[in-house]
């Protein structure tokens, strides 16, 4: 706020501009539409110059806060336990479902919810009302990246209803059926010899790259990308699937 305050050139105490701020009555979801019209504005002017397509990203970050203690008469509002795969632990604090909307080159956050296990809400029912929210059709294409927790069948089918393209990594256990039969991606990846991948360079690394086109479990055509560093051996520890 004192920021805002010094930018601004007002001349009074930063208190008066915070009393404006908290007290005076907002249309939050106005103001939210409004600020997310001028952000689709911006990035589809900026995608359709550079002839880029448009990128959605979503993730689920916790914003870790210090365990209350058990004395404390007003513990912070809406924390929880929440697991963590970059701490591998559980911690305590603010579970965000949040969206981008970005190009190659510019990112803007565009919407974001916060995750309370007690309101009976998935973060895919959180996710899938954010999508939503983008109505219309787009000039450039959509491609929505998700991690492995985000691809399930709801999902897909509300990005695809809307003409979305969707990337996503895939867990190891996800089920394909290669002529029909019903097997686990890291079960059937134990088939693929070398011969039957190619190399690829994404940076200074090397891939060894399977191509699988057809049914997965919720999808009835999907193409999938199994693939292991090249210096690495071909088994499912090492498998990346997307």
């Amino acid at each position: 706020m004192t920021d805002v305050r010094y930018w601004s050139f007002h001349p009074n105490h930063r208190t008066t501009l915070s009393h404006f701020f908290t007290k005076s009555p907002w249309n939050e979801e106005k103001r939210l539409e409004k600020l997310q019209e001028w952000i689709l504005r911006q990035i589809e002017r900026l995608a359709k110059r550079t002839n880029q397509p448009l990128f959605l990203s979503m993730d689920d970050p916790i914003c870790q806060k210090t365990r209350p203690s058990s004395r404390a008469a007003h513990a912070i509002q809406g924390c929880d336990w929440h697991f963590s795969h970059s701490d591998h632990q559980w911690v305590w604090g603010h579970s965000l479902v949040w969206l981008m909307v970005h190009t190659f080159s510019q990112a803007f956050p565009f919407a974001f919810r916060l995750y309370d296990k007690t309101a009976g809400r998935s973060k895919i029912d959180l996710a899938i009302e954010m999508l939503s929210s983008l109505k219309g059709k787009r000039a450039q294409p959509v491609y929505v990246l998700v991690d492995s927790w985000y691809p399930s069948q709801a999902l897909i089918e509300a990005c695809l209803k809307q003409g979305f393209h969707v990337i996503a990594m895939l867990k190891t256990n996800r089920i394909l059926y290669p002529k029909g039969i019903a097997i686990q991606a890291k079960e059937f990846a134990r088939y693929i010899e070398p011969n039957d991948t190619r190399l690829v360079t994404v940076g200074n690394e090397r891939y060894r790259v399977y191509r699988y086109e057809g049914a997965i479990h919720g999808l009835d055509d999907a193409v999938m990308r199994l693939a292991w560093k090249a210096d690495e051996p071909m088994t499912p520890d090492y498998l990346h699937v997307a």
